[in-house]
C-alpha cells in the first residue's frame, strides 16, 4: 500500500501543509470515510452528491493519520481541529483528482512486478477477473475490484498493492481519446490485453476507427521488453499491432493463434469447455460461467498467465474456480423458480448478441425469456442497431422478449417485423413497468436474463425476482 512521509506527499502532490508534522508517516489512502483504516490518508473530494470535507472528523476518529483538502476555510481548520491527533496532518491542495493520480504513479515507480493493462470495446471485466484468478493459483495478485477503472480507479487499485504483490493487474476504461493514455502514465503498464473492438462508445468518439485508436493507446504505452495480448479473431487486430513496439501474442479460435482453443463445446448446464492449446502444452477447461463469448475471455487470461509462468494445468484450474464481479452473466434461483442471468452492468451489440446467444445455450424447463433495455453511447448507429439486434432476436430461441426503454423500442419492433409474435413481444417505459410485465409472463421454470446500459437501472427487474411482489 502506499507508504510515504507527509514531507513526500507534500512534494509529490505540491500541496501546502496547514497543520501538523511534515515527519508523520501514513500508510494507505481512501476517499471515503468509511473505508479509512489507521494511518491512512483521507483525501475529501468534493463529490457532487457529497462534500468529503463534510466527514473530516469522522476519518480522523476512524485513525486518518493525514487528510488531503481542496479548501483552506475556517470549517476544514475546526473539524481537523476537533479530532486530530498531534501527529495528525492537514494538507490542502488545487485539485483532489490530481493528487491522487500523482500519489498513484509515486507508489506505481516504487513497484517491481509486472503490470497487466487490460481495455476493449467488451468482456474487459470479465477478463480481468478470469486473469485474477488465473495468476492467483500462485502469485499473490492486486486486481481492479469491480469496475474500478477510470482516472480515479486506477491510481486507487495501484495504491493496493505492496512490495509483497507479486503481479497487478489494472482494467483501463475509455470515454474519450487520450484516456486511456492518461491512465497508462500512471500505471506504467508492462503487459497490455484488448480484448476487442467494437461500437460501444461511438456516440462518443464518432467512428469504430477512432474506438480503434482509443484502445490502441495501451498497446502503444507497452515498452520493447514487455509484451501486447490481441484477440487473433478480432477485426482490428492487424491495426492494433502495427501500433506494438513490444511482440505480440495472439489467441482465439483459429489455428494461427499462438493460444487458441480448440473443441469449444457448451455442456447441458450451458457453461462452454474447450481445450486449451499453446507452446506450453494442452489442457481441458470447463467454464464456471454461460456463454461462448467468455471462450474468447478466458483465452485472453491464458495468454497473460501462460507468458507470466503459470503452468497449463494451473491455468485451467484459475479458469474454473474463477468467480465474477457482480451482473455479469450472474446466475442464479430465485426463490419462485426462476433461473435468472443478471447482466444489468452495461450493453452494447456485441455483447447483447453474446447474451441472447448465452440465454439460448441454457438448458430450461420453460420459456426463454429476455429483458433487454437501451445500449447506449451509439450515436446515430443507435436506431439500427437496436432494430437489428430485434431481428436476431426474432431467429433465436427466445421466447418473450420484454424491451425497456425507448431505444429498446426499436428492438421490439425489429423482433416483430422479423417475424416473432407480436404476443411474445412486450416493450415498456421503465425498469418497473418491466418487473411488474415480468411478475406476469414468467412462471417456475423459465430463465430470464436481464441485460442493458448501466444508465438504465434494470437491477430493479432483477430484484423484483428476487422480491416478488405480493
Amino acid at each position: 500500500m502506499l507508504t510515504l512521509a507527509i514531507d513526500v506527499l507534500l512534494r509529490v502532490t505540491g500541496g501546502r501543509l496547514l497543520a501538523g508534522p511534515e515527519s508523520t508517516m501514513v500508510n494507505g489512502l481512501a476517499i471515503d470515510s468509511r473505508a479509512v483504516e489507521p494511518g491512512a490518508v483521507f483525501v475529501a473530494f468534493p463529490g457532487e452528491h457529497a462534500d468529503g470535507h463534510a466527514f473530516i472528523e469522522k476519518a480522523l476518529l476512524a485513525g486518518a493519520r493525514a487528510i488531503i483538502v481542496t479548501r483552506d476555510d475556517e470549517s476544514v481548520t475546526a473539524a481537523f481541529a476537533a479530532a486530530a491527533r498531534p501527529e495528525c496532518a492537514l494538507v490542502c491542495v488545487d485539485r483532489a483528482q490530481a493528487a491522487v493520480e500523482a500519489l498513484g504513479a509515486y507508489h506505481r515507480e516504487r513497484l517491481t512486478c509486472p503490470v497487466i493493462g487490460v481495455t476493449g470495446s467488451t468482456g474487459k471485466t470479465t477478463t480481468k477477473d478470469f486473469l485474477r484468478s488465473v495468476l492467483a493459483t500462485g502469485m499473490r495478485v492486486v486486481a481492479t475490484p469491480e469496475n474500478r477503472n477510470n482516472e480515479l480507479g486506477v491510481p486507487l487499485t495501484i495504491m493496493d498493492a505492496s512490495a509483497e504483490t507479486d503481479a497487478l493487474v489494472v482494467e483501463m476504461a475509455m470515454r474519450g481519446p487520450g484516456q486511456i493514455a492518461r491512465l497508462c502514465s500512471v500505471a506504467k503498464p508492462t503487459a497490455g490485453l484488448v480484448t476487442n473492438v467494437g461500437v460501444s462508445h461511438v456516440e462518443i468518439l464518432g467512428t469504430e476507427e477512432a474506438i480503434a485508436s482509443a484502445k490502441g493507446e495501451l498497446v502503444s504505452a507497452i515498452p520493447q521488453s514487455g509484451r501486447v495480448f490481441l484477440n487473433g479473431d478480432d477485426a482490428w487486430t492487424d491495426v492494433l499491432q502495427g501500433r506494438a513496439v513490444a511482440a505480440v501474442t495472439r489467441y482465439g479460435l483459429g489455428q494461427t493463434a499462438e493460444v487458441r482453443a480448440e473443441n469449444v463445446s457448451v455442456q447441458s448446464d450451458g457453461t462452454p469447455s474447450f481445450v486449451l492449446v499453446s507452446e506450453q502444452g494442452t489442457v481441458d477447461v470447463r467454464l464456471p460461467i454461460p456463454g461462448r463469448h467468455n471462450v474468447y475471455n478466458a483465452l485472453a487470461a491464458s495468454s497473460v498467465g501462460l507468458y507470466l509462468g503459470v503452468r497449463p494445468e494451473d491455468v485451467a484450474r484459475g479458469l474454473e474456480v474463477a468467480t465474477f464481479s457482480k451482473w455479469r452473466m450472474e446466475t442464479f434461483q430465485s426463490a419462485s423458480g426462476l433461473t435468472v442471468i443478471n447482466d444489468a452492468y452495461n450493453a452494447n451489440p456485441t455483447s447483447m448478441r453474446a447474451a441472447v446467444s448465452a440465454l439460448g445455450d441454457v438448458p430450461t424447463e420453460g420459456k426463454r425469456v429476455a429483458v433487454l433495455g437501451d445500449m447506449a453511447e451509439l450515436g446515430s448507429l443507435a436506431e439500427l442497431a437496436h432494430f437489428q439486434l430485434g431481428e436476431e432476436i426474432a431467429k433465436s430461441l427466445v421466447d418473450v422478449l420484454v424491451t425497456v426503454g425507448e431505444r429498446a423500442r426499436r428492438i421490439a419492433e425489429g423482433a416483430v417485423a422479423a417475424g416473432m409474435d407480436p404476443a411474445s413481444v412486450r416493450p415498456c417505459v421503465s425498469a418497473d413497468e418491466a418487473s411488474e410485465v415480468v411478475d406476469d409472463v414468467a412462471e417456475p421454470g423459465d430463465t430470464v436474463l436481464v441485460k442493458a446500459s448501466r444508465v438504465m437501472g434494470l437491477e430493479r427487474v432483477v430484484e423484483g425476482m428476487i422480491e416478488p411482489r405480493v
